[in-house]
């Protein structure tokens, strides 16, 4: 009777220590995926600083050069639509989980990179905007501006990854079904730029 009541006790206390430890575990691994989740955040918040600093810039530039390239305007009116259509855009934390609105997020920013790229082009025609320091300023400022974003950009790629397979590793990706952890979506390349551009002079 002894020896049934001491395997049976033995049973229970192996049950319970393999529940702990499953428990242990879970919350772990749940602690982890949720620290990696607020690495993405954090990346994301990054790279719409410098998408915010670039927006904050383009009205200077756009200015700055309407007063050289009064016949321009088509391209001065591009430039100043996409920044538009970038400001209407509602960027909330829910992007991250919404493969369509950061698709959208993603075809309005590298609008406004096209046209900011052609009005650099333009200016190519105005050898006294060239050397006008407001413009040379605004035009250095620019092009840091877009290396952040390609740098914020890339440290964004490489924590949605690590955060990706996490989620999607077993046994991890039970913990991240249960707490309703989903994939998060990478920016992807823009369409054409696999080939290069036609240099002319």
């Amino acid at each position: 009777m002894k020896r049934s009541v001491a395997i049976v006790l033995g049973v229970v206390v192996v049950l319970v220590l393999v529940v702990l430890i499953f428990v242990g575990w879970g919350i772990s691994t749940y602690n982890r995926i949720v620290t990696s989740e607020e690495g993405v955040k954090a990346a994301w918040s990054q790279v719409e600083n410098q998408y915010q600093r670039r927006y904050d810039l383009v009205p200077n530039l756009v200015e700055t050069v309407k007063g050289f390239a009064k016949q321009e305007k088509e391209v001065l009116l591009g430039v100043t639509e996409a920044r538009s259509r970038v400001g209407q855009m509602a960027v909330t934390p829910e992007i991250l989980n919404d493969p369509q609105a950061f698709a959208r997020f993603q075809q309005a920013q590298d609008g406004l990179s096209s046209a900011l790229s052609r009005l650099l082009v333009v200016t190519e025609n105005y050898p006294a905007l060239r050397s006008n320091e407001n413009f040379l300023a605004l035009q250095q400022q620019l092009e840091g501006t877009e290396n952040r974003i390609a740098v914020e950009r890339r440290r964004f790629g490489e924590t949605v990854q690590e955060y990706n397979v996490m989620v999607r590793r077993f046994p991890a990706s039970f913990i991240a079904s249960l707490g309703g952890f989903k994939e998060k979506a990478y920016f992807a390349a823009t369409s054409g730029s696999d080939k290069a551009p036609d240099v002319k002079f």
